[in-house]
């Protein structure tokens, strides 16, 4: 997927966020590519009457005003989607962004990027950090650094005339055909876990890659996929507002931060603000506009453990 970046308006005050896309996107389309009921994607604004924290701006290196934000749009809220028109994005992440910009009292520019792509090039400086539910891994942790503004995870969903229930071992999935996000974590526990089946003497499931949530979820529907594992949050709003679906469970709790490359002097400022807006009630605003208060945190964390659970 190509990379598009996204110009700030001129004469855009320096505390704003630019969520705009150039081109005609996915507005308007579930997680299945189907026409979306008209309120299916809140637009309740949460964000604009957030104002300046001297103290976590003075967090910041020195001369820090603007920064470049690498993001996926996935097509699913609370995932970052677009508004009808098509071309603003919107979502979870577009919302603690601008929030956390707003805090800080800097100027963002968006770039669009394919999930996969972000953190690999977060090193190089391509991009200044990332915001697109990324989970905090033991494994990420060796080249990325974290910034938590909330807990999400791993789960499994499928068709409701599916025999499957309750997923607690991934040897429930041998001989099945398994959808997911490339370059995700669930990609990453799936390929881990594929000798369990071998192991055990039984045929392996086959993990499907996709990089668009649309083509996850026409492969599920039409029958190619056995089950899907992507985000709990994910998969609860694809469940309630698609036919034909049910959720299964929660696999594996895990922290979600902006990600950033490793040694970032920005994670303190990042830090104060996530924490600031956790004081204010913004954040609290934000996750019920989203439906997801089941993943609030109680103060952010830089880069902390991997949850085992």
């Amino acid at each position: 997927m190509r990379t598009r970046y996204f110009a700030p308006f001129v004469g855009i005050t320096s505390a704003a966020l630019l969520l705009t896309a150039c081109g005609s996107g996915s507005g308007g389309t579930d997680a299945s590519g189907v026409a979306a009921k008209s309120d299916a994607v809140p637009t309740t604004d949460v964000v604009s009457a957030e104002k300046k924290d001297e103290a976590a701006a003075k967090l910041l290196p020195a001369g820090t005003t603007h920064l470049t934000v690498a993001i996926s749009v996935g097509g699913t809220p609370p995932g970052t989607t677009y508004l009808s028109d098509g071309k603003t994005l919107t979502g979870q992440d577009v919302d603690f962004t601008k929030a956390v910009a707003k805090v800080l009292g800097i100027r963002l520019t968006v770039a669009q990027a394919s999930f996969e792509a972000i953190l690999p090039a977060l090193d190089s400086g391509k991009y200044d950090f990332g915001a697109s539910n990324f989970g905090v891994t033991d494994e990420r942790r060796r080249t990325i650094d974290f910034v938590t503004y909330v807990n999400d995870g791993q789960g499994f969903a499928t068709r409701e005339d599916s025999k499957l229930t309750r997923i607690t071992d991934l040897r429930q999935l041998c001989g099945l055909n398994v959808a997911t996000g490339a370059g995700t974590t669930f990609e990453a526990t799936l390929e881990e876990g594929k000798h369990l089946c071998a192991d055990a003497g039984k045929k392996p499931y086959q993990v499907q890659t996709y990089s668009e949530p649309s083509a996850i979820w026409s492969s599920v529907q039409q029958g190619r996929s056995d089950v899907v594992m992507s985000t709990i949050n994910g998969l609860r709003y694809a469940v309630a507002h698609q036919p034909g679906l049910k959720f299964l469970n929660e696999y594996h709790r895990l922290d979600v931060g902006f990600a950033f490359k490793k040694g970032t002097e920005l994670a303190p400022a990042f830090q104060a603000a996530v924490n600031r807006l956790l004081a204010d009630g913004t954040y609290d605003r934000i996750l019920k506009k989203w439906g997801t208060t089941g993943s609030a945190i109680d103060r952010s964390r830089i880069s902390p453990p991997e949850l085992k659970n």
